[in-house]
């Protein structure tokens, strides 16, 4: 797993929500923010609420993934957002429509006020999810982040085998401290109601690894295979979500499900953008919640407003029938192949640099990784 929540795949009511994570709570109606989808911008145009906000809490953490979707220039811990103001995020993002929160880092469990944070999450009427990698998260942490209101917490592992896990996250012992996280009466209690089988998406510090992380297409075909397998024998028992390497795809994935359309995330310095990696795409304009609502970051900033609705698209996508499912793609991946966040996403097979790709995806090399070090 890639460790970063998938904004294409948000659980809304309606939708197979995670399992809760305080078996002693029961479920409530729905807060009355969560029913209606619209929302009347100041331009007077009606845009999609977000449904999902992914709160990056911290850039810090103990592993050094060469695979990180974190951006190449790292928040320092002295601009990070107060938790005042994450709370203060919060209750904002629960008045434009949110329905869930996904705290997440870097490691959020480096962040000595994450309990303070997750109750604030939690009093605004949001569905809780920790994103962790489980290194610094103690049982006694757990216990105080469950009794803050935390809902659902999600690890990411790196392998399935603890030599290889630890290799990869460039961390000894890491795959043990996961497990002895899961491990606790409350996770076996539960047991997992989700799993996600996610490759690398080939942004920021994963570009310096490409080589090194790319597949073979064989081995693409046996990952399918296997996966399909899974889920006709675990079936009813747990859900199994798949997200196969973009280079070796027909068609591009609806990146966040729309740029500006269903999600937001908001950096540890407060900086928010459509998606993890916009700040990749060089020229757009960032509003920060210091400075701004979110509810006026939403409706007016230039990054959302930028690719927003299929104005601005190009052919083939601009007279495409598939432009309203999957929206052109990745606009940052389409930057980053061909330096023009406005093409189409050369994953698809009818994009005029879709050659590009395949030349990349048969580049590959048994380098050692370059790991991310703060």
């Amino acid at each position: 797993m890639d460790g970063k929540w998938n904004p294409g795949l948000p659980r809304a009511p309606g939708d197979q929500v995670p399992q809760v994570a305080r078996p002693d709570v029961q479920r409530h109606a729905w807060p009355q923010h969560w029913i209606n989808r619209h929302v009347a911008l100041s331009s007077s145009a009606i845009v999609h609420k977000p449904l999902g906000l992914l709160a990056e809490l911290t850039h810090r953490c103990p592993l050094g993934c060469p695979y990180c979707s974190n951006p190449l220039a790292l928040d320092a811990r002295a601009d990070e957002l107060d938790t005042a103001t994450w709370v203060r995020v919060f209750g904002e993002a629960a008045g434009l429509g949110v329905l869930q929160v996904h705290l997440s880092g870097g490691e959020p469990g480096a962040r000595r006020d994450l309990v303070d944070i997750t109750a604030g999450a939690h009093a605004a009427g949001l569905y809780t999810n920790l994103i962790t990698s489980a290194v610094g998260i103690t049982s006694k942490t757990l216990g105080a982040l469950a009794e803050a209101g935390l809902d659902h917490v999600q690890i990411s592992i790196q392998d399935s085998d603890a030599l290889s896990a630890d290799h990869i996250a460039g961390y000894d012992g890491a795959f043990a401290r996961k497990r002895a996280l899961a491990a606790e009466d409350l996770a076996l209690a539960l047991g997992a109601s989700r799993v996600e089988i996610a490759h690398v998406q080939y942004y920021g510090w994963a570009l310096k690894n490409r080589a090194a992380l790319m597949p073979s297409r064989e081995q693409v075909e046996r990952a399918t295979a296997a996966v399909e397998e899974l889920r006709a024998r675990h079936h009813g028992r747990i859900v199994i979500d798949a997200v196969v390497p973009d280079y070796y795809a027909r068609y591009p994935k609806p990146c966040v499900g729309g740029w500006g359309r269903r999600s937001l995330n908001v950096t540890p310095a407060g900086k928010v953008l459509p998606c993890h990696a916009a700040e990749s795409i060089t020229g757009l304009e960032f509003w920060n919640v210091r400075e701004h609502t979110l509810a006026d970051i939403w409706a007016n900033s230039p990054a959302f407003n930028a690719f927003r609705g299929s104005a601005w698209m190009k052919q083939p996508c601009a007279s495409c029938p598939r432009r309203e499912l999957d929206f052109g793609g990745c606009r940052c991946q389409a930057f980053a192949l061909t330096g023009d966040a406005t093409a189409t996403d050369p994953v698809c097979h009818l994009a005029p640099d879709h050659a590009r790709v395949a030349e990349l995806a048969a580049v590959r090399s048994d380098a050692p990784y370059v790991y991310r070090r703060m």
